[in-house]
């Protein structure tokens, strides 16, 4: 049985919460467009500092904005994540765009054709 430390705990929650937010429309700003997804959390051991890895579906125009709209609402956000999850002290947020998705789709398209071009 794996036992999860206190930072783990929190990285799941803050992910939770956050998606939930974003889902829900909670941040009022047009700038954030396409489909988001928090992808993954990382909570420093003192959790004050939190870096959230996000991916948008959609243009780079809409990928930009999303980032510039999250930063924006960084305030918004940690008072949320402080009321929803009762901790003491609202973590520093640090938005960074995940594009492991795209990368990977782009590595299964030149594969299949490299498949392709072997037939």
């Amino acid at each position: 049985m794996k036992s999860y430390n206190r930072s783990d705990r929190i990285s799941h929650q803050i992910k939770r919460e956050l998606s939930e937010i974003i889902q829900r429309n909670e941040i009022k700003d047009d700038r954030i467009g396409g489909l988001v997804s928090i992808t993954d959390v990382e909570v420093s051991g003192d959790l004050r500092n939190v870096k959230v890895f996000f991916s948008v579906y959609g243009e780079e125009a809409q990928k930009t904005g999303t980032l510039a709209a999250l930063e924006n609402a960084s305030g918004f956000l940690r008072g949320e994540l402080c009321r929803r999850l009762r901790i003491r002290f609202a973590p520093e947020l640090v938005f960074k765009l995940d594009d492991s998705l795209e990368r990977g789709d782009r590595i299964t398209e030149l594969l299949e054709k490299i498949k392709r071009e072997e037939l």
